[in-house]
């Protein structure tokens, strides 16, 4: 029988290095304040509250592009033309508005025509069973093309329309970011708080299981295609009102490629089943800084598509030795 001094023996701590690993995200964070120290050391110009306000707008559309790709992921899902997807929705916005249309109707019909592309490629991944990398890389390239047939391989000007969202202030800060922030906000409390968001990961983590447990994989899977899509189409907007423009190369693969890595090392799996949006928001603010600070630094194209591989490739490290330590 067990003693009453036995049951009151404390629980002993943990040791400091098992608690400083607890930390979430701890090697991206750390990655993070390191190039932060390092920019304000070498310019005077980075914390300017003008560049941190600049910082913040720019990377605003990549964080909500982002979002919706952490949601997709964890779900064991991949959308690569969510680039494409936007660089369609300024092109037509932009020729909508440039020919007269109102704002609303603009916008409503761009969303509805990205939440259409997502779903195309829900229905392509769900019914034939394609690989979804190779299914929305395939629709990234097609609507690369239809982009540059909309405006003609020409700019198209919207004046200023849209031009309290992309150049407006709310307090001091850009209104994109509010957006922005919304948009992380909903998506965390979807995964963390309701059944579709941990649907997502139970389909992730195995989709027959998740099939054999009651779970609609088919209905779930087409929604989530179907909510990157909207949220292509919004970032969209956001860019157009930012840019007050469509041009060639606006959105596209380099855009979603920089969204893919931000949600990569932010802890999100490729294989599915694990991802958060605080891994997810750092992850886009480390690659918002380091474009940043190397733009400061006037340092040449080249070095910075090299500062940024390496950088990226310390962050992804940090992590993984980090989650190795925790098994």
């Amino acid at each position: 029988m067990t003693s009453p001094s036995t049951l009151a023996k404390p629980k002993p701590a943990a040791p400091p290095l098992a608690r400083l690993r607890s930390i979430p995200h701890l090697g991206l964070l750390a990655v993070l304040i390191a190039i932060v120290i390092f920019a304000s050391v070498r310019t005077d110009a980075f914390l300017n509250p003008n560049n941190l306000i600049n910082v913040a707008r720019q990377v605003s559309v990549v964080a909500v592009i982002a979002a919706g790709l952490t949601l997709l992921m964890v779900a064991g899902g991949m959308d690569f033309s969510m680039g494409g997807n936007v660089a369609v929705t300024t092109a037509v916005a932009a020729q909508m508005l440039s020919h007269g249309w109102s704002t609303a109707v603009t916008l409503a019909v761009s969303i509805a025509l990205s939440i259409a592309v997502g779903l195309v490629n829900g229905a392509v991944v769900t019914f034939t069973r394609v690989a979804p990398f190779v299914a929305t890389l395939a629709t990234a390239t097609l609507l690369d093309g239809v982009a540059l047939l909309v405006i003609d391989g020409m700019s198209i000007s919207i004046d200023d329309h849209l031009s309290t969202l992309g150049n407006g202030k709310t307090l001091g800060l850009p209104n994109l970011t509010f957006v922005a922030a919304l948009v992380l906000a909903v998506t965390a409390f979807v995964m963390r708080y309701t059944t579709f968001g941990r649907d997502a990961f139970a389909i992730g983590g195995n989709e027959d299981v998740a099939r054999l447990s009651g779970i609609n994989v088919v209905r779930d899977k087409l929604l989530l295609y179907g909510l990157a899509g909207a949220l292509s189409g919004l970032a969209g907007i956001m860019l157009l009102s930012r840019l007050a423009a469509s041009s060639p190369g606006t959105g596209g693969l380099q855009l979603q490629l920089t969204a893919v890595a931000a949600v990569v090392i932010g802890g999100t799996s490729l294989a599915g089943g694990k991802g958060t949006i605080g891994g997810t928001i750092l992850g886009v603010l480390l690659l918002g800084v380091v474009a940043n600070v190397l733009n400061l630094l006037q340092i040449s194209s080249y070095y910075q598509q090299i500062s940024v591989g390496a950088v990226l490739l310390v962050a992804a490290i940090a992590n993984l030795m980090q989650s190795r330590g925790k098994h």
